[in-house]
């Protein structure tokens, strides 16, 4: 679904948000505490948005590794990289490697990254818990993982306009785009999703401690952060 949806995808973001998703990620790039001349792991990375976001933080002597499961939204990224560096060369930004890749079974060392962070695909994994685990896993000690995604309003009028516009219009905008199925499996996504308190417990559960979120755009956007803790090592009997 993803691959075929990859090259309107971007264009149907900045519909649906009114162009406020790159605020988002910054936002979550800014939480994500990347040092300078640091390692990140953007996970479920899509077109490479937060991916380009994280690199300004890490500086030149950073480097970001940027993930999804689907190669062409990885294909539509590396484009972006290509064409952002033939206009405005390195710019201080770390490098950029896209890999495909599974969330649920990450392909890197413990303690590898200094951050890392998903937006926007924390509720398409199979296994919310285990890819939780697995970010967790993959940052060293004292580093953050993020979580940015979508929740739903409680409070009228957002919580009205909410259901409107997630289960009537944005099914119609696929459906102009030519794929109705993938933008009706997004609003039942959202719904399916933990309510951020729910996943700050989860987050908890998973290994990452010092867990808080903060809630904006009214209530429709949730930004989760925790920091990854030592783990236990059992020594062989």
């Amino acid at each position: 679904m993803f691959d075929r949806i990859a090259r309107i995808y971007d264009r149907l973001n900045s519909v649906m948000t009114a162009g406020l998703h790159h605020q988002w990620r910054r936002r979550a790039a800014d939480l994500a505490e990347a040092p300078v001349g640091g390692r990140v792991l953007d996970v479920a990375t899509g077109t490479g948005d937060l991916a380009f976001e994280l690199a300004r933080r890490v500086g030149l002597d950073g480097g970001v590794v940027a993930i999804d499961f689907s190669e062409r939204m990885l294909s539509v990224a590396r484009d972006k990289a290509a064409a952002r560096a033939q206009a405005h060369g390195a710019a201080g930004m770390g490098e950029v490697r896209f890999e495909q890749a599974n969330a649920l079974a990450l392909p890197y060392t413990d303690d590898e990254f200094d951050a890392a962070t998903i937006a926007f695909g924390a509720r398409n994994l199979a296994d919310l818990q285990c890819g939780l685990r697995e970010l967790a896993r993959v940052v060293r000690p004292g580093g953050r993982v993020v979580v940015l995604e979508m929740t739903t309003p409680t409070r009228p009028p957002l919580s009205l306009f909410f259901r409107l516009w997630f289960d009537r219009i944005v099914p119609l905008l696929g459906r102009a785009a030519g794929d109705p199925e993938a933008y009706t499996y997004l609003p039942s996504s959202v719904r399916r999703f933990p309510d951020p308190e729910t996943l700050a417990a989860t987050m908890s559960q998973c290994g990452l401690v010092q867990v808080r979120y903060l809630l904006t755009a009214g209530g429709i956007i949730a930004l989760h952060v925790g920091t990854a803790q030592p783990r236990v090592r059992q020594e062989p009997s």
